[in-house]
């Protein structure tokens, strides 16, 4: 009997070393934050990708403003353009018809007697011719007179050829009409005589 009881204690000792062994196991298993830690352990890595997704976009904005801005500054400076087109050629018919007078101013001084009275009136006309020659420049007007000049088929128009062996063939030896440039382009191109080499006796 005596052996007997002295066996359960040593039974019951093993037993509760086994018991307290087992227990963190139990917990450890068990516990919902450490399994919850160990299954979104693979989430965080994409977090880094957001960065660069937001600087990507912000470039991208920036290149479109820059872009818009560059048209906006291409057409601005096309409508600057045709609105200093249409300022300097916006008189080009109306200045066209007034040369017409001027012609005839010229012709009438051209014409004129050498008497006192024709010299008053040769007097007046010029006066005239003078007033509308300064109104036209204040536009951009100015003649052609190319006389002595070699030929130039930009501004003149030949309307006949003469030999004249003391001049340089191709020269403009007489002007019949001056011509005239609007803001350095041609309004009318000058009537002109040309010279031509003399041709063998």
């Amino acid at each position: 009997m005596a052996d007997d009881k002295s066996e359960e204690p040593a039974e019951l000792e093993g037993d509760g070393t086994q018991a307290e062994q087992a227990e963190p196991e139990t917990v450890s298993n068990g516990d919902p934050e450490a399994a919850e830690a160990g299954d979104g352990s693979d989430e965080p890595a994409a977090e880094p990708d957001a960065p660069e997704s937001l600087e990507d976009a912000l470039e991208a904005a920036k290149d479109a403003a820059l872009r818009a801005q560059a048209d906006a500054m291409n057409v601005q400076r096309r409508a600057e353009q045709e609105i200093e087109k249409a300022r300097k050629f916006a008189l080009e018919r109306f200045c066209g018809d007034l040369l017409s007078v001027v012609d005839n101013l010229e012709r009438a001084l051209d014409s004129g007697g050498n008497d006192q009275g024709d010299a008053a009136l040769a007097e007046g006309v010029e006066l005239t011719r003078k007033g509308f020659m300064d109104v036209l420049a204040k536009y951009g007007v100015e003649p052609v007179d190319p006389v002595g000049e070699p030929f130039d088929p930009e501004t003149a128009q030949a309307m006949s050829m003469v030999e004249q062996p003391d001049v340089e063939p191709n020269s403009v030896v007489a002007v019949m009409q001056k011509g005239y440039l609007l803001n350095g382009r041609l309004l009318r191109p000058a009537m002109v005589m040309v010279s031509k080499a003399p041709s063998d006796a």
